[in-house]
Order: structure tokens, then C-alpha cells, then sequence
């Protein structure tokens, strides 16, 4: 297991007419948020059968393959150290966690955010003090920022939504529409298990939040409710 090995193995699975359609719905032009990011144009599926293959690969090697210029290659970096932290003792857990934030620069686009950071630094934190997502919260780095509120996935399924909610609050005014999807999701998700405490909150908000954020937090309202919202009526 290596890293010219995996390397080689990645570039075995290219598809350059996938590759064009990937650059184009990751905005990869020029002042765009995933500007200069490079795609080989290989399915999720694939690349995570690669990290499969690939899952004892070292840190040392992980952390070349995590600041790749090439968005596959970064992404199944991703992949292999969540199934080493999902398969690791409290200690393994604990450097993963530590490896994870100290080379988050490389987790620099909405899909290696969301499929990673909720089952490494939210399960992490799920027991533990969470000042360290306001601190990401408060960022002025657009992936930073979405970790933090992606990370309090996994508090929201296990029923804990105070924290959702507080970086909900710090987001609300941000400028790019990456947070206002990624906090009207976790909003709705709070509501998928406690509805009175979602329209709580949008009680308060929804009249200045976003319009982006607050369809994606009404999106399974029933349809009279949702246009209420929309129409400000409540």
C-alpha cells in the first residue's frame, strides 16, 4: 500500500468526458468556489471501492494524497480516513481527528465537507466541548464554515440540536449560497425529528434569513404551511 500505488490506481479509472461535466457543476472557472480544481471524472462508487482497497494506507501518505490538486484524489483521502476512524480504538479516533483539522485545507469543496466531516469531527465531538465549531463557524473560509455546520449532522441524529441551531444563528447573514443550502439542510434535519423546535427557530428568522436557506429548511413542510413561510404569513 502506497501512494504511487493508489495514485496509479486512481488515474487507471479516468473518464475525460466525465471529467469536463464534473468541472462544470463543481463551478471550477475562474472566481467560482471550486476554481482551478482538477477532476479525473470518476464516480463516487469507484472511489470509495478504491479507498476500500486502499484503507491502511499511512497518514504520511494520506496527507500527500489530501493537499492533491486533483479532486478524486483528495476525496478518497477523505474516504480512507473515515473508515480508519470508524474502525479505530479512542486513541486512532483521536489522531484521525487531530490529522482531519490540522490538514482540513485539503476538504476545499461541498461533497468532501459533507461526506466527511460529520462522521470525523462530529462524531468526535459528540461527547466533548464543541467550542472548536464556533470557532470554525466565525471563519472567513467558505469550507471552514460549512464543516462547522455539517459537523452538527451527527448531534442532530442523535437528538441533541442546540448547537445546530447556535451556528445556525452565527451563518444566518452569511454572503454564499453554500451556507445557506448546507444551513436551511441541517435545519430541516432538526425538524425531520423535532418540528416545534425547527419552527421555533424559523419563527424568529425567517423573514431575514435567506431565501435560499429557508426553502431548503421548509422543503417538507405540507404545501400550505410552506407558502405561509414564504409569503410571511406566520
Amino acid at each position: 500500500m502506497s501512494l504511487s500505488e493508489i495514485k496509479k490506481e486512481i488515474k487507471k479509472q479516468a473518464n475525460p468526458k466525465q471529467a469536463v461535466i464534473l468541472q462544470r457543476f463543481f463551478k471550477t472557472g475562474k472566481g467560482e468556489y471550486g476554481e482551478g480544481d482538477i477532476f479525473y471524472g470518476i464516480k463516487v462508487p469507484v472511489q470509495r471501492s478504491i479507498a476500500k482497497l486502499f484503507k491502511d494506507l499511512s497518514l504520511e501518505d494520506l496527507k500527500m494524497l489530501i493537499h492533491s490538486k486533483v479532486h478524486e484524489e483528495r476525496l478518497i483521502a477523505a474516504f480512507i480516513l473515515v473508515d480508519q476512524y470508524k474502525k479505530g480504538d479512542d486513541k486512532k479516533k483521536k489522531t484521525v481527528f487531530d490529522f482531519y483539522l490540522k490538514n482540513r485545507k485539503g476538504i476545499n469543496n461541498w461533497d468532501l465537507v459533507d461526506l466527511s466531516a460529520p462522521k470525523i469531527v462530529g462524531e468526535y465531538l459528540l461527547d466533548k466541548e464543541k467550542d472548536l465549531l464556533y470557532k470554525l463557524a466565525r471563519s472567513k473560509d467558505l469550507w471552514e464554515k460549512r464543516i462547522a455546520i455539517l459537523s452538527t449532522q451527527t448531534f442532530i441524529r442523535n437528538h441533541f440540536f442546540e448547537d445546530t441551531l447556535n451556528i445556525s444563528e452565527i451563518l444566518i447573514n452569511d454572503k454564499h449560497d453554500l451556507i445557506h443550502k448546507a444551513v436551511g439542510w441541517m435545519l430541516r434535519e432538526v425538524g425531520n425529528r423535532n418540528m416545534q423546535t425547527e419552527e421555533e427557530f424559523l419563527r424568529k428568522h425567517y423573514k431575514t434569513m435567506p431565501r435560499t436557506m429557508l426553502r431548503y429548511a421548509i422543503e417538507k413542510f405540507p404545501e400550505k404551511k410552506r407558502k405561509d413561510y414564504l409569503e410571511g404569513r406566520i
